[in-house]
């Protein structure tokens, strides 16, 4: 597998879970691979599937869904993630580029540097969603120039890089690389922290306040109508580094509460110029 020359155009590719990122990516990719094939467990989601015509496809059978795959998109929780990494050698004996969509790296990294040599693996965060989740929310417009970040293996072959080079030209999304470490903290910081963050404002909200919600707090509170099943796994497997940055969290409300304790407005508005300077920064 060392030698360069994947073709999507010529690819069976399979993508497990076809939820929102699964799904829409099944829609960007109709027309770009030789076979495209979908698994998941949930029912619904599959007779939906063949309805849309999502894939040629649609089965929760991992031996139908994974015959002869060349690219397998692993496009579930994390936890599902790392079990599947644990049980495609079971199905597939072939060679075959391996590429998942977690929000956390390191331990997906560590679970592929384990996968048998016929497998040839790449990470990879495409940095984009809702936080409606299904496939009834899938659109192939999902990952337009949306930063699409790979987290290589040491082993990670040219290969499995053109695989991904490939797949993120048809998503036209933006690629970049990156180390594993390096992604999971400044996810922690730029992802996994505002979840919690969304999610702490709609438990500190009174419910009788809900009629004067107005776009500020929707804005602000949204990613709280992530479901928790998606976020656990990520918010587990990142705890070191969303611990880190919560502290720096706390610390800042820490500073705003002081100076209102204090009703020491020029301190307050110091540090709101320096929330919006900062702010300005950052995008």
């Amino acid at each position: 597998m060392d030698e360069p020359g994947f073709k999507l155009s010529e690819a069976n590719v399979a993508i497990i879970g076809l939820g929102l990122m699964g799904g829409s990516m099944a829609l960007a990719l109709q027309g770009h691979c030789r076979q495209l094939n979908g698994l998941d467990i949930d029912a619904d989601t599959l007779s939906l599937a063949e309805r849309m015509k999502l894939v040629q496809t649609a089965s929760s059978d991992p031996q139908i869904v994974l015959k002869d795959a060349d690219l397998v998109i692993l496009a579930c929780p994390v936890p599902a993630i790392l079990t599947w990494l644990e049980r495609l050698p079971a199905y597939i004996q072939q060679p075959c580029v391996v590429l998942d969509l977690g929000s956390s790296k390191r331990a997906i990294l560590t679970g592929m540097q384990e996968l048998p040599l016929n497998f040839d693996p790449i990470g990879a965060h495409p940095i984009c969603g809702k936080e409606t989740l299904s496939l009834r929310s899938a659109e192939s417009s999902l990952y337009n120039d949306e930063l699409f970040v790979l987290t290589p293996l040491q082993r990670s072959s040219l290969n499995a890089k053109q695989a991904a080079k490939q797949l993120v030209e048809v998503l036209e999304a933006r690629m970049v690389m990156e180390e594993g470490d390096r992604h999971d903290a400044a996810l922690a910081a730029t992802s996994h922290l505002p979840y919690l963050i969304s999610s702490a404002l709609a438990l500190a909200t009174p419910p009788e306040t809900g009629r004067f919600v107005g776009p500020g707090f929707r804005s602000t509170a949204r990613l709280a109508g992530t479901p928790a099943s998606m976020m656990l796994g990520v918010l587990e497997t990142n705890r070191d580094q969303v611990l880190e940055r919560l502290k720096d969290f706390q610390a800042a409300l820490g500073q705003l509460e002081q100076a209102l304790e204090r009703d020491d407005m020029p301190a307050l508005q110091n540090l709101l110029d320096s929330a919006q300077s900062r702010y300005q920064t950052l995008l």
